[in-house]
C-alpha cells in the first residue's frame, strides 16, 4: 500500500477517532509531535494533518500506522493527499511568531558566560530580566547609559548570587556581542567585555545609549507567548538551584501580565482555528515546562506562580470559544469590554490552597454569573465536579471554534 491509497473515508475515521481520544492522547498514540504548520479543518475544527494522514493509513484492510518517519508533513506528501481528496487544510498563522520566540530561545541557551561552581554567572540573564520587563511595560526600549548603569548596578548588587560584582559594563558588552543588545551614539569600536578599567573609561567617555536590539524587543514587547518563552528559557537555564522569585518580581516579570500581549483597538474578533490550535499546544507546553521544573525544586512559599498561571489562564480563554465552560450555564451577558472580548473569568477548579493546579486540565472559563454560583452558591460542591470533568475533555479535545 502507498499513501496515495488513504481514502476520504480512512482520513474521516481518523478524525473521529481524534475526537473521541483528545489531541494529545491521539498524537500520543500514533507517536506523531503536533503540526506546527499545516492543519486539517473539518467542520471549524482543526486537527494535526500529519498525524490524521498516519492514522487514516491504519485503517486501511490489512494495513499498519504510518511513523512520522515515513512520509513526510508538507506539501509534497499529507497536505497534497488531503486536498486532493477534497479536505481543507490551512497553514497556521502564529508559525512565524513561534519561529522567532525559538531562534532568540535558542540564542539564550547558547550565550556564552562565565561559570562558577555553583554555576554560571548572572550578569547577562539579570540584565535581560530588567530590559524584558520594561518591554512587558512599554517603556522605551534604548536608555542612557546612566540610568542603565544606576538600575543595573542596584540589581546585580541585590541578586548576584553567584559573586557578580555591580559591574553593568560587563553584560551590556557580552550582550551586545551576542547580538541581542543595541549601542547608540558612541564613536569608534564597542570594546570586548575584557578588562576592567578600559571598560569603565569607555562608558564614561562614550555615554552610549543602549537597550535590547529591535527585532528582539519588537518580539518579547508584542508577544505574551514569546515573552513566557525566553523568560523560561533564562531562568531554566541559569537559575537552576536559585531562587529567581525575588528579581522576577522587582522587574515586573512575576505577574499574570506576563503572559498578555498588548492592548490595541481592534483586537478582538474571530479566531483562526488552526492558530488557536497552535498557540494553545504552546501555551499547554510552557505550563508544563514550568510546572515539571518546580517539581524538581518545590519551593514552600510560592503558591502560584505567574509563569505557569498567566499561560494557563492564556490557554483556557482560547480553548473556550468565546463562550462559558459551564455545560448548565443558563446565559452568558450579551455585553462584551472595551475590546470586544466576551465577559469571562478564568478560575481555578481546585483552589491552590487545596492541592489544585495552575494547568488548563484543572481550570475553566465561566461568565461572572456561573463563576459567583461556582465560589458561594448553595450548588457549588456539585457544580465544581462537574467543572473539574469539562476542564479536563476540553483540555484533552483543544479549543472550540469561536
Amino acid at each position: 500500500m502507498t499513501l496515495t491509497d488513504i481514502g476520504a473515508a480512512q482520513v474521516m475515521q481518523a478524525v473521529e477517532e481524534f475526537d473521541r481520544l483528545g489531541r494529545r492522547a491521539f498524537l500520543e498514540r500514533y507517536g506523531f509531535g503536533p503540526s506546527r504548520t499545516y492543519r486539517l479543518v473539518v467542520d471549524g475544527r482543526s486537527y494535526d494533518s500529519k498525524a490524521i494522514v498516519g492514522a487514516a493509513h491504519g485503517h486501511l484492510p490489512g494495513q499498519r500506522p504510518l511513523k512520522p518517519s515515513e512520509f513526510s508533513g508538507g506539501l509534497d506528501h499529507a497536505v497534497r493527499l488531503l486536498t486532493d481528496l477534497g479536505f481543507r487544510v490551512e497553514r497556521s498563522s502564529a508559525v512565524e511568531a513561534d519561529a522567532g520566540a525559538d531562534r532568540l530561545v535558542e540564542r539564550i541557551a547558547k550565550l556564552r558566560v562565565a561559570s562558577t561552581v555553583g554555576g554560571p554567572r548572572l550578569y547577562q540573564p539579570i540584565t535581560l530580566l530588567w530590559a524584558i520587563g520594561r518591554a512587558l511595560r512599554g517603556e522605551p526600549r534604548m536608555l542612557s547609559w546612566g540610568e542603565t548603569a544606576t538600575a543595573l548596578r542596584g540589581l546585580l548588587g541585590r541578586h548576584g548570587l553567584r559573586g557578580e560584582r555591580p559591574r553593568p559594563d560587563y553584560p551590556v558588552l557580552a550582550l551586545h556581542r551576542a547580538g541581542l543588545w543595541s549601542l547608540e551614539g558612541h564613536t569608534g569600536e564597542v570594546p570586548s567585555a575584557h578588562g576592567d578599567a578600559a571598560l569603565h573609561q569607555w562608558f564614561s567617555e562614550q555615554r552610549p545609549e543602549g537597550g535590547l536590539a529591535a527585532p528582539v524587543h519588537a518580539l518579547v514587547a508584542g508577544s505574551g507567548q514569546a515573552r513566557v518563552a525566553v523568560v523560561g528559557a533564562i531562568v531554566e537555564r541559569f537559575f537552576d538551584g536559585l531562587d529567581e522569585v525575588p528579581l522576577l518580581e522587582e522587574v515586573g516579570l512575576y505577574e499574570d501580565s506576563v503572559a498578555d500581549d498588548p492592548v490595541h483597538d481592534g483586537d478582538a474578533g474571530p479566531v483562526d482555528p488552526v492558530a488557536a490550535a497552535a498557540q494553545y499546544e504552546k501555551w499547554c507546553a510552557l505550563v508544563d515546562r514550568r510546572e515539571a521544573r518546580d517539581g524538581v525544586r518545590y519551593r514552600e512559599r510560592t503558591v502560584r506562580d505567574p509563569l505557569r498561571s498567566g499561560p494557563a489562564r492564556r490557554a483556557v480563554l482560547i480553548r473556550c470559544g468565546d463562550r462559558c465552560e459551564n455545560p448548565e450555564c443558563p446565559g452568558q451577558p450579551d455585553d462584551r469590554t472595551d475590546r470586544g472580548l466576551p465577559l469571562l473569568e478564568v478560575d481555578h477548579v481546585v483552589e491552590l490552597a487545596a492541592g489544585g493546579r495552575d494547568h488548563p486540565s484543572q481550570m475553566v472559563a465561566l461568565c461572572p454569573n456561573c463563576h459567583a454560583v461556582k465560589t458561594r452558591g448553595r450548588s457549588r460542591d456539585r457544580l465544581r465536579e462537574i467543572l473539574l470533568e469539562v476542564a479536563l475533555e476540553r483540555h484533552r479535545r483543544g479549543p472550540l471554534p469561536s
